[in-house]
């Protein structure tokens, strides 16, 4: 918390009865070669947690249960939360959440301290986690998630592979969402969103805080044994925009749904994607749309990861 140039490398972090690794108010962080093993049934067992999910609190205040009830509901595996310039790769992950939960404040109290998670790079993730997401963003983001690179991803017998999650009253924002090379095998659903994500900290929360979702970009990706393509779920009035799907192939299981994608309220396009996206998503044909994913290098990138050391020295 509130720390800069971290690195956590090569650890085995085994049945947490929590969120594993959780930098909150970090800049400049490596976490590597990380093995973290929960049972698939343990809910709230998130891997990767970059992000801020309470109030902001100081060292005269005393934090008690009845003072953040919501405190003691995630055990994700990896969440940066309000971090800037974060690097998560080469880690295997069990979980009975989330793999990666991203994150960065929970509604009046995020919206308040403002401080987003941005320049994220994920890569080179295996993930396994029946009822949760290989990657997901939310739904605590009322600071703002923006800048996230995604990339060389496998996910197996996972419920979703990238999710989007909010709600009205979050406030915040989830923009600029870059994933590429994504592997998926067995899977409820390849991409889900959702704009109705209804938990509140408590009664206090801004009903007019509508959270912006825009320019989340998914290419390169290949699925086997899915149920269900999307499940896409925009805010009514307040649609999510700039969506845009490319060269994405999903195998569908033996007992799939018969509606492959089912979109609401949302905007974008979609290049060489099979099945057929819904209308909501039209396919640019001869155009041959391929989403965006950034050629530059962030700072983050370039951070050599080197062997940690302790020396005790004994009177």
């Amino acid at each position: 918390m509130y720390s800069s140039e971290i690195q956590i490398s090569n650890l085995t972090l085994l049945n947490s009865p929590s969120w594993n690794v959780h930098p909150v108010y970090c800049t400049n962080t490596l976490v590597k070669g990380l093995t973290i093993l929960a049972p698939v049934t343990s809910a709230n067992t998130d891997g990767i947690n970059p992000g801020n999910n309470t109030p902001p609190i100081t060292l005269k205040e005393k934090l008690t249960p009845l003072d953040c009830p919501y405190i003691l509901l995630g055990c994700f595996s990896i969440s940066p939360d309000s971090c800037t310039n974060t690097r998560i790769e080469d880690c295997f992950i069990v979980s009975g959440d989330d793999c990666v939960a991203v994150k960065s404040g929970w509604d009046e109290y995020g919206i308040a301290y403002g401080m987003p998670t941005k320049h994220l790079v994920i890569r080179r993730l295996t993930c396994i986690s029946p009822f949760s997401a290989a990657i997901a963003l939310g739904s605590e983001m009322s600071g703002g998630i923006e800048d996230v690179r995604a990339e060389d991803i496998t996910a197996i017998n996972t419920e979703s592979g990238v999710r989007i999650k909010t709600a009205v009253g979050r406030g915040g924002y989830v923009k600029d969402i870059y994933v590429r090379r994504f592997t998926m095998k067995t899977m409820k659903w390849a991409f889900w969103m959702t704009g109705n994500y209804g938990s509140h900290p408590d009664n206090n929360y801004d009903p007019n805080a509508i959270p912006v979702v825009e320019n989340i970009n998914y290419r390169d990706m290949v699925a086997e044994n899915v149920s269900m393509a999307a499940k896409l779920e925009g805010i009514g009035g307040d649609p999510f925009t700039g969506i845009c799907i490319s060269n994405v192939t999903i195998g569908l299981a033996e007992k799939a749904k018969k509606l492959q994608w089912n979109c609401t309220d949302i905007a974008g396009v979609t290049s060489s994607v099979t099945p057929q996206p819904c209308d909501l998503l039209p396919d640019q044909g001869e155009k041959q749309t391929s989403c965006n994913f950034p050629d530059d290098t962030l700072a983050i990138e370039e951070v050599e990861a080197h062997a940690c050391s302790y020396s005790k020295r004994y009177l």
